[in-house]
């Protein structure tokens, strides 16, 4: 059963914006979806070809890339210079691919420009179950994000009993493991986009595998090549 209501989805063009797509297109109903992206001088740019590439001609859903390069800094998503594999240059405790602000920023676009069009559902892929350990993937971050956002653009806490005019943010993905996010694509009828067409690859290596594009040097594909590996031994693809 689909909802009128109109939504945005984050898409980068990865398995779990992806797969977060196709739950919000089930949800919502393709027509009532647009997906948006961001260039923020991230190394794997590759993946925002990808996005609109299953967005526009997969999918059938609107996609608008929104520039902000120079923005976000101090990982080795945008500092090419750095190891994937490494500590974070500000905090050993982080990966050093998190790119601090990066979903703060891209959430509050998404509110901002959903409020032009009276869209107050955002869909997105963040995961605090098989992460990189991420603080802004996390639902505590999460939550945060819907108050400040309803209370910044619509005056007040968001709140179930008026969740039509205040900001949702969706995360179908939230509470699952890799392996069951590739079960939720087979299901979802988008596995195989998933397989054949997602870039997660931190360094945007375009190698064919079983479980997707990518090469396992680098955090994002060892955690979706491991999950993929423990989809197919549950039977779940």
């Amino acid at each position: 059963m689909t909802n009128k209501k109109k939504c945005i989805v984050l898409l980068s063009g990865g398995q779990d914006s992806t797969t977060s797509l196709y739950w919000a297109i089930k949800k919502f109903g393709g027509g009532n979806v647009v997906a948006i992206g961001f260039d923020y001088g991230q190394k794997h740019v590759k993946e925002l070809v990808q996005a609109k590439y299953i967005s526009e001609e997969i999918a059938k859903v609107p996609y608008m890339i929104f520039p902000c390069t120079g923005l976000l800094g101090g990982s080795s998503l945008v500092n090419h210079q750095v190891d994937h594999n490494e500590q974070h240059i500000m905090n050993a405790e982080l990966p050093a691919s998190f790119t601090a602000g990066r979903n703060a920023l891209f959430l509050t676009v998404a509110a901002a420009y959903g409020h032009k069009w009276g869209i107050t559902d955002i869909v997105t892929g963040v995961c605090q179950t098989d992460y990189s350990g991420y603080p802004d993937c996390r639902m505590d971050f999460i939550d945060s994000m819907m108050n400040s956002l309803s209370l910044g653009i619509y005056g007040q806490l968001y709140d179930e009993e008026w969740a039509e005019s205040k900001v949702k943010i969706h995360t179908p993905l939230m509470y699952l493991t890799k392996a069951e996010t590739f079960k939720l694509a087979k299901e979802l009828g988008c596995l195989d986009v998933v397989l054949e067409q997602t870039m997660t690859d931190y360094n945007g290596n375009a190698t064919i595998n079983d479980w997707g594009m990518g090469k396992e040097d680098n955090p994002a594909s060892k955690i979706r090549a491991n999950g993929y590996r423990e989809a197919k031994e549950k039977g779940w693809i």
